[in-house]
């Protein structure tokens, strides 16, 4: 599988990466879909201390263990669990990263992080004592990089005038396509993104017309769906093409991305989206027809 270089680091990511936040906790299940994705080239693993209470990082770093050295690790930290574990708070503090990191090391097995995430943020936050903490971390060789997970324009580029950031985690879909209006922002600064939800809670994907709700999606209401996905269903899908490689190229298609974070409930979801992610790019016609019907949205807040 391709990769591609993360901001002006040296790590180069699976330009499709594996979300553990679905994994669940069953693991020998989960290091099934870890495996698979090892076999399918994929050597860019997400996960948060956030996720199951930390035992997401442990199923990761069992699983990875024995292959340390030829796997990119990025774990997420920022969101504060209260003592019972029924909640969580928001804690970008420098205090709390740098305990929360030794924590977060134990569960993955490992004396390093690759790529070490504020998970959130806002502009109220101190910032400047978030970023001290990270640079601490890597000066330390705690972390090797940092970055920030944030759909928030005015938080992103503080980070990215502040610090030295190497990537942003943001949603983006051809359902969610607000993140196109800062990426040359991004891009300008040689940080790069990696996408999340491209499949946008599967309605992009073979299954969309049992994902439908009422409720629709963000701008979408639900006869703009259907509408739109039909469309698209008519007009590119065949058998040499699938709704989910249309949405995993269409990231793709931006060279501001330089992974997709997908998850997966199951091995044969791993093999879909590695297969999706292998086939051919976008050419320019489908490129324009999938720009043309769906909506430039932007963000409305934080901006």
């Amino acid at each position: 599988m391709k990769k591609n270089r993360l901001g002006n680091s040296d790590l180069y990511v699976s330009a499709l990466g594996l979300g553990c936040m679905s994994l669940g906790t069953d693991e020998k299940h989960a290091q099934e879909i870890i495996y698979a994705a090892l076999e399918e080239g994929i050597n860019y693993f997400d996960t948060a201390d956030l996720y199951d209470v930390g035992a997401n990082e442990e199923i990761v770093g069992k699983a990875l263990k024995d292959v340390r050295d030829q796997v990119i690790i990025a774990t997420k930290v920022g969101n504060r669990w209260n003592k019972n574990h029924s909640g969580w708070s928001w804690d970008p503090s420098k205090k709390y990263i740098k305990e929360a990191v030794k924590e977060s090391l134990k569960r993955l097995q490992t004396d390093y992080i690759d790529l070490y995430q504020l998970h959130g943020g806002t502009i109220e936050d101190n910032i400047e004592d978030t970023i001290e903490a990270f640079e601490e971390l890597k000066s330390e060789g705690i972390i090797r990089y940092y970055g920030i997970s944030s759909i928030r324009p005015n938080v992103i580029r503080e980070y990215i005038e502040k610090s030295s950031i190497i990537s942003i985690m943001m949603q983006y879909s051809l359902l969610d396509r607000r993140p196109e209006e800062i990426f040359p922002f991004i891009k300008e600064h040689s940080v790069s993104v990696v996408t999340r939800g491209p499949l946008a809670k599967g309605l992009l994907s073979e299954k969309w017309t049992s994902k439908l709700s009422e409720k629709g999606y963000l701008e979408y209401s639900h006869q703009e769906l259907h509408d739109l996905l039909s469309s698209i269903q008519n007009k590119l899908v065949s058998e040499n093409r699938s709704m989910t490689e249309l949405a995993l190229q269409f990231n793709l298609a931006n060279d501001t991305v330089a992974s997709i974070i997908a998850g997966a409930s199951s091995v044969k979801q791993v093999r879909i989206n590695a297969q999706a992610t292998r086939s051919d790019s976008l050419n320019e016609d489908e490129r324009k027809i999938l720009l043309t019907l769906t909506k430039e949205n932007i963000y409305k807040e934080h901006r």
